[in-house]
């Protein structure tokens, strides 16, 4: 694939997206134009002593705009820290959330912002049915979103992650009016991402792209986006993950991981079902995990996806164009990568298996999985991941 030299650029797609390496110091015309004056900054405790956050809060500062930091969000978020940015959020008297940081604190920020307006619990907008329709849509809180890794795309997402610590699930909550106002991608700002995040999160974005692929569901578009986000993954994450300062490859890999999370809308599938409650269960990064499960999962899908991942080897212009060849090329990624083998080497065993198979089985997330789910064959993929075997 051509390496395009880095850019700046603009676009409206599925919202507004202010692109390019330094962006960041258009942080406050951002807010500006989101006519707000207030802003609650939202990221994870990981980032909220880091320059990057320092420096967000001195430019807006210095375009006379007061700026709060909310830092306490988990590496999966719960129910409570959204609670406790929302309590934030109302005290402060903010007009606007500038949501910070990977999958953690994008979805916590979008989250807080749909939550400040409303009175019901969280828990009742979860993704089923028409629940979606219960939210209070009369005065939406305006959200920014600056993704420093490149891997859920949460930041062109209509829904966030929750934990329900209580239950021990993860939950989808969903609204249209969750998809952020403006999105900043700077690449700079996951320049500083260690190389096995840089490797978690950016095989996120291969599940998302890859699931989104091989779910049954009609929708063209969202398989070119799809397709496109793989191959330039393909290209530029072992970049990536070789020279965290190559920023043609954050930049690429940057856009990629939105592309792949626009595709899902087509759906996802048993990668993510079993990832969340196993997340849920273990407190684990969600994208290593969808990276660990995803030979697995694909194995087991192979026999209805005949002829379509053979497709796919011919656009991602694999050695050989069949269907094996792309198990083949997910295997040799993940050794380059340096991703586990099998959920055993995450410290996972059978000990939640029950629970774990019940939970992934109502995983609105497996609903689009190209063989249906149910628990005999939802055990057997956890039982080949646990044991590395194919």
């Amino acid at each position: 694939m051509h390496a395009p030299e880095p850019v700046t650029a603009n676009w409206g797609f599925p919202t507004k997206v202010w692109f390019g390496a330094g962006r960041l110091r258009d942080l406050p015309v951002a807010v500006k134009q989101c006519r707000a004056s207030r802003p609650l900054l939202v990221t994870d405790r990981g980032l909220a002593a880091l320059p990057m956050v320092a420096d967000a809060v001195a430019l807006l500062a210095e375009a006379g705009l007061h700026c709060r930091i909310f830092g306490e969000v988990k590496p999966n978020p719960t129910g409570a820290n959204i609670d406790a940015g929302v309590a934030a959020f109302r005290d402060g008297d903010h007009d606007l959330v500038i949501a910070l940081g990977g999958g953690s604190g994008l979805d916590a920020g979008k989250a807080i912002a749909l939550m400040a307006r409303q009175m019901r619990p969280i828990w009742d907008f979860e993704d089923i049915g028409d629940h979606w329709q219960r939210v209070d849509t009369s005065a939406p809180v305006p959200v920014i979103a600056v993704p420093t890794t490149a891997g859920t795309g949460s930041e062109l997402g209509r829904s966030s992650i929750v934990t329900d610590e209580a239950r021990r699930r993860k939950i989808v909550i969903f609204h249209p009016i969750m998809l952020p106002d403006l999105v900043i991608m700077d690449p700079e700002l996951t320049t500083s991402l260690p190389r096995v995040l840089t490797a978690a999160t950016g095989m996120d974005a291969l599940a998302h792209g890859l699931e989104a692929y091989c779910s049954p569901v009609f929708h063209p578009m969202a398989d070119g986006l799809a397709v496109q986000a793989l191959r330039m993954i393909r290209e530029w994450l072992p970049r990536a993950a070789e020279d965290g300062n190559d920023l043609v490859a954050r930049s690429q890999m940057l856009v990629a991981s939105g592309m792949a999370c626009v595709a899902l809308q087509k759906g996802l599938g048993g990668m993510h079902a079993l990832a969340h409650p196993l997340g849920a269960q273990y407190d684990l990064h969600h994208g290593m995990l969808n990276a660990v499960l995803m030979p697995y999962v694909l194995s087991h899908n192979m026999p209805v996806l005949t002829g379509r991942l053979a497709d796919l080897a011919r656009c991602l212009d694999l050695p050989h164009h069949t269907d094996a060849a792309v198990l083949d090329w997910v295997l040799a990624l993940r050794e380059q990568l340096d991703i586990p083998r099998s959920l055993m080497f995450m410290g996972i065993d059978h000990s939640h298996a029950e629970q774990i198979v019940a939970a992934a089985v109502v995983d609105p997330c497996g609903f689009t999985n190209p063989i249906a789910l149910d628990r005999e064959n939802v055990a057997g993929i956890f039982t080949a991941a646990v044991a590395g075997r194919l």
